[in-house]
């Protein structure tokens, strides 16, 4: 297994189509919730132990090998809102095109012959990391990072935030981040005996509220 490979898939620079998306930030910056860096830490953290939780489970998983069409479906049952399940396919397609050209194999060119209109972006990047020889939590790491790194990025373009602050909040992360991806893959290797019951299914109401009124702004410098 090479480590360098999780370097590869977790770095903002992946062609993955993520620097186009806020996470919920740009919706909560225009909300007053995210207004400098100790709002958008706390921002970050509740992302994290919900929706990241939920969207490391599903990564993990996907690296075990388990079916990804089985995944997306529950992926789609633990994402309500119809606005952030259009991101999540468009997110899965923009990573599984990024996947193949890096990683190419069988499995990937499957799931994208089998549902050619997209799947759950953390389906994809679970997909994607077995492809590359990664682990789970490797996968549930990548996933947990990504759920944080992306509101990170997009508060210094919204805030103008010092870069260095921003830096400072995913530092102060870090151990949450490892719980949760450690919470996340070990949810995933009970898949098999147990079903996608076994997986993570937190929720954030305000995200997904915040979600569908940000797709209707018509000026928006955020996709999501």
């Amino acid at each position: 297994m090479s480590r360098a490979a999780l370097l590869v898939l977790a770095d903002g620079r992946f062609p993955a189509g993520g620097h186009a998306h806020s996470g919920g930030v740009e919706a909560a910056v225009a909300a007053g919730t995210v207004r400098d860096p100790a709002s958008l830490e706390a921002f970050c953290r509740g992302r994290l132990h919900t929706t990241g939780l939920t969207g490391a489970g599903l990564a993990a998983a996907a690296a075990t090998g388990y079916d990804a069409l089985v995944l997306d479906e529950a992926a789609d049952a633990r994402t309500p809102v119809p606005a952030l399940r259009q991101v999540a396919r468009r997110l899965g397609r923009q990573m599984l095109r990024a996947a193949r050209a890096t990683w190419p194999c069988p499995d990937l060119d499957r799931l994208a012959r089998d549902r050619p209109h997209g799947i759950h972006q953390p389906v994809v990047l679970g997909a994607a990391a077995r492809a590359a020889g990664l682990t789970p939590l490797d996968a549930a790491q990548a996933t947990a990072y990504e759920s944080v790194g992306g509101p990170a990025a997009a508060a210094v373009r919204l805030l103008s935030l010092d870069p260095f602050d921003a830096t400072a909040v995913l530092a102060r992360l870090a151990g949450d981040l490892d719980h949760i991806a450690v919470q996340a893959a070990s949810a995933a290797a009970r898949v098999a005996d147990e079903g996608t019951g076994a997986l993570p299914a937190a929720s954030a109401p305000l995200l997904d509220i915040a979600a569908e009124q940000h797709a209707t702004w018509t000026v928006r410098l955020f996709a999501s």
